[in-house]
């Protein structure tokens, strides 16, 4: 028996949370705006994916650096209170990762503007080999991609499912996908990586043989699955939105538990769908985490209507 289920290898960040009247332009009105409000909200790809996964009764480790200054601290001590473990998680003598992020209050979306230090990257001798193999799956995102790459490996090659949170595209996003066994993509990434607008024949593209399934999240549309050769849209649920920061990462979590609880796959993705709603009726990327319970009242069939 493992003693992690989840272990994540990713992105941990403090974002300085602006709400606006809109989002901004550089011409006209909307080149000078009024702040509505202003917070401090911890987050990060994986840090809320792992923090999705606690709440929702798994046990969860944490391998991605922290800086030493008051962000490191908040976001430290924020994944040690929802039950996060942090021992394979190094503090570096550097500033935390930190992002600004600008939220229209009319509908809740957003623009995310960040800055990390390069040393906080992941270094190959700090990988805890024992601890991905030990796992019952690993989480991976494209924040330090030599790191994910490696650890996806890693736990393939000990029988370990690998999920990921693969949103950008760079010169080892395909490499990436490729390392994992459940790619889980933003929109637009299987046609930048494929070069094909149509997207049923873009994930047949991206398709290895060891891949079990993959899904690509469509915001407030739902999400696309790939399971064998059928493709499967899974409607999203509506939602009176507030901010739509960390809902993949908290979709990216509810999906891995709903895979380790043994769920069919179209069931998987409607249980990730319902959570990523939930945490759209929040502020904050951990601050959306949402609760088995209020997942399952958001599936009620009444609850859609």
């Amino acid at each position: 028996m493992s003693f992690f289920d989840i272990v994540g290898v990713g992105a941990n960040s403090v974002d300085s949370v602006y709400v606006l009247p809109e989002l901004p332009r550089p011409a006209g009105p909307a080149a000078k705006l009024q702040i509505r409000s202003h917070r401090l909200s911890p987050g990060g790809q994986t840090a809320t994916a792992l923090c999705a996964c606690a709440a929702l009764g798994l046990r969860t480790s944490y391998v991605g650096a922290f800086g030493n200054d008051d962000n490191g601290r908040t976001i430290s001590d924020e994944l040690a209170r929802r039950g996060v473990d942090t021992d394979a998680a190094p503090t570096r003598a550097v500033p935390n990762r930190h992002a600004v992020i600008l939220i229209d209050e009319r509908h809740g979306e957003r623009i995310v503007l960040w800055d990390r230090d390069p040393q906080l990257a992941m270094r190959r001798e700090e990988m805890p080999a024992a601890l991905i193999a030990g796992a019952r799956l690993v989480h991976v995102d494209d924040e330090d991609e030599a790191m994910a790459i490696e650890a996806a490996r890693l736990a393939r090659s000990a029988g370990v499912p690998v999920t990921s949170d693969i949103d950008r595209v760079t010169a080892r996003t395909r490499e990436l996908a490729d390392a994992v066994t459940v790619p889980i993509f933003g929109e637009h990434v299987p046609q930048a990586l494929t070069g094909e607008p149509d997207m049923p024949r873009a994930l047949a593209a991206l398709r290895a043989p060891h891949h079990t399934l993959l899904c690509v999240t469509l915001g407030s549309r739902g999400a696309l699955l790939l399971e064998g050769g059928r493709l499967e849209h899974v409607a999203g649920f509506p939602a009176d939105v507030v901010d739509t920061t960390g809902a993949g990462d908290v979709f990216r979590g509810a999906f891995i538990f709903a895979l380790l609880r043994g769920d069919r796959p179209g069931d998987i993705v409607r249980f990730a769908n319902a959570a990523a709603a939930v945490a759209c009726t929040r502020h904050g990327a951990i601050g959306g985490v949402p609760t088995l319970d209020e997942i399952n009242v958001r599936l009620k069939p009444e609850a859609t209507r």
